[in-house]
């Protein structure tokens, strides 16, 4: 593939991944799904560092979804426990990168173990300057915008009070920057339910990759065609603009 890292990418860019397709992936090879899940973990790791080097501002991954509960017991299990090992062995690493940690979603549903980590983590990692890092666990978009609204209407809250109130919802307190650039992984073209309220004006970017396979120039190919969009939020282009106003 070309390399593409020439392209300049923007001051404090949040990308959002969709992490799709590791249980086709071990299922191409003959292997179990934990197997996938596995890879899917080290692809994590690799695009967090690929990330943080490109100079993006702020970096969200969905690893389970609300709906995700549905599955079998033992690939939940797998995949709880996969989550939070990594969650211990990268802390380090954040804290030496400057990459500040945050688990986004539900937390009543977690094991007392599994939370127990994410806020060493959290707490480990809560000096990071250099990029954010979101990691979407029991996650819905849905469920997180009805629990903000609730919140709103049981504090009589201002409208213009519902976003810190969602952040509030996700345990994500602090505000970040709407996501410029989605990307999903496994040839599916679809959301999935996935920061609906924050990618109103995303930029989507499909791969045919599985998850375990996506790799830094992937990374770098999705950037580049992002940086060569033009996004202009409903507005008409600079030029078109001058020429209404001159009565064209």
């Amino acid at each position: 593939m070309q390399n593409t890292r020439s392209q300049p990418v923007p001051a404090g860019l949040h990308l959002a991944i969709i992490m799709d397709g590791n249980g086709r992936w071990a299922a191409a090879r003959g292997l179990p799904r934990s197997a996938g899940h596995a890879a899917g973990v080290e692809a994590m790791r690799r695009v967090v560092t690929a990330a943080r080097t490109r100079g993006l501002g702020t970096l969200t991954l969905f690893a389970f979804s609300s709906d995700n509960w549905e599955r079998p017991r033992d690939e939940v299990d797998a995949l709880m426990r996969l989550l939070s090992e990594g969650l211990e062995r990268e802390v380090g690493r954040c804290v030496a990168n400057g990459v500040r940690l945050s688990v986004i979603g539900r937390r009543d549903r977690l094991t007392p173990a599994v939370a127990e980590v994410i806020g060493r983590a959290e707490e480990a990692t809560r000096g990071g300057k250099a990029m954010r890092l979101r990691i979407a666990l029991d996650y819905s978009a849905r469920g997180a915008i009805l629990g903000a609204a609730r919140l709103c209407a049981a504090r009589t809250a201002s409208p213009e009070e519902f976003e810190s109130l969602l952040g509030l919802v996700l345990h994500d307190p602090e505000p970040v920057h709407a996501v410029d650039l989605l990307i999903r992984t496994g040839g599916e073209q679809r959301l999935s339910d996935f920061l609906l309220w924050e990618c109103a004006y995303a930029e989507l970017w499909f791969s045919e990759r599985m998850w375990p396979e996506f790799s830094n120039a992937d990374l770098d190919a999705a950037l580049a065609d992002f940086c060569r969009r033009e996004r202009r939020f409903g507005r008409l282009p600079p030029v078109a603009e001058s020429g209404a106003a001159g009565g064209r």
